[in-house]
């Protein structure tokens, strides 16, 4: 079992992350867990805190000359602000005489839209940052963290995974689905990795109008995983449907309120007949080639997922993300201090981190992915792992040759 735990407050110390799970031997590219991480950061639409982090997991535990070696793996992410929030953030009780010159007043107008209220309700807090830094979506550093080990096991057997913007606001990709090789031709600082050079600039407009009016802008992005092996999740439980799963782990991503698969809610307004993609023989044998199981899909309206499991065919997930929840001119609220109405907090932020929230995304479908991935093929070494790929795929191929001799018999 693939999993994790993160730590940490927002403008706290730093970050911590601890993946348990990975198995030994694999070998790690810690240039390529940095570039994951600088990705969340960029994307037209950022706030100021991009500018102050440069951000990188600094590997604590479970790795030793570069490879994993089976036990937990720690990673630390340092907030470099950290200095200016010291003794605002501090984690013993600073003494009596401690001067409260550098320490922020507390946060009492909670934000529309935010975990403040019903966070300091529940928790029983007086201050809103107690609440607010946890909440914050700086968390998603440490998941990016994680999710760039998990995508790089699943790299070792040849599973590549990508991401691009659908829409800002009203701006929408004039396109129902998009090549996984055009994604992956986008380059990696392409301002909002949208792959329509015409919409990519009326969403910068639509971001632009959008912190003139001091307001915000959600949108939509797909991740697309190509190179999943067929049956991966199941239909026996509930709990063990991929789909399921798999809209658990990106519905928890901050400001995320809907997730599709595949066509997702398009598919609703239409027949079976446009929806369901056909199960046909190849019109020739290079058609088959990417198709260890001999037949093709002229579609993949089901992004990829059936009955719970893998289908072979591109894994395709959507995430809806609402419009950030501080504004520039913001939305009423109450005072809980004074219970008098009041502005809401305005803390520092973005005006759309959609591209953000896609990387995120793809960490935390990598990690999904990934132990289902050990789920169905697992041992405790990449090694081992390997040897149960390889013993699968030759009991798919010595069953596909016993069926094709039985149809030509």
């Amino acid at each position: 079992m693939l999993r994790f735990l993160t730590a940490g407050e927002s403008h706290g110390r730093g970050l911590v992350v601890i993946l348990e799970g990975v198995p030994a031997g694999l070998a790690l590219d810690f240039d390529a867990i940095t570039a994951q991480m600088r990705r969340r950061q960029g994307g037209y639409g950022r706030g100021r805190r991009m500018a102050i982090e440069s951000d990188r997991a600094a590997i604590l535990s479970g790795v030793r000359d570069g490879q994993t070696l089976g036990g937990p793996i720690a990673m630390q992410v340092n907030n470099k602000d950290w200095p200016n929030w010291e003794q605002t953030m501090p984690v013993e009780s600073p003494p009596p005489d401690a001067p409260a010159a550098n320490r922020k007043p507390p946060v009492s107008r909670p934000r529309p839209g935010h975990a403040d209220l019903a966070g300091t309700i529940k928790y029983a807090r007086s201050d809103l940052r107690d609440i607010l830094e946890r909440a914050s979506a700086r968390e998603t550093a440490a998941r990016v963290a994680a999710g760039a080990v998990a995508r790089q096991l699943l790299e070792a057997f040849a599973i590549d995974i990508t991401s691009h913007v659908i829409a800002i606001g009203g701006v929408t990709l004039d396109a129902p689905t998009v090549a996984f090789e055009t994604v992956r031709a986008l380059p990696m600082d392409a301002p909002l990795q949208c792959v329509d050079p015409d919409t990519e600039h009326e969403m910068i407009a639509a971001i632009d109008a959008a912190r003139d009016a001091g307001d915000t802008l959600g949108g939509t992005f797909e991740v697309i995983v190509r190179g999943l092996p067929v049956g991966l999740g199941s239909y026996v439980q509930w709990d063990r449907k991929l789909d399921g799963r798999l809209a658990q782990a990106v519905m928890s991503i901050p400001a995320i309120k809907a997730v599709g698969i595949g066509r997702g809610p398009a598919a609703a307004a239409l027949p079976g007949s446009q929806v369901h993609d056909e199960i046909v023989l190849p019109s020739k044998p290079d058609d088959a080639a990417p198709r260890p199981f001999g037949v093709v899909r002229p579609t993949n309206n089901a992004g990829g997922l059936e009955g719970g499991m893998t289908n072979g065919e591109d894994l395709r997930v959507s995430g809806y993300m609402k419009p950030i929840s501080t504004l520039m001119k913001p939305l009423r609220s109450v005072d809980l201090a004074t219970m008098t109405e009041a502005e809401a907090t305005v803390e520092r932020s973005d005006v759309c981190a959609v591209p953000a929230a896609a990387v995120v995304a793809e960490a935390m479908v990598s990690l999904v992915v990934a132990d289902a991935f050990l789920e169905k093929f697992g041992g405790d070494s990449v090694e081992e792992i390997t040897r149960h790929v390889a013993a699968s795929a030759t009991l798919t191929r010595t069953r596909l040759d016993a069926a094709a001799g039985t149809a030509t018999s």
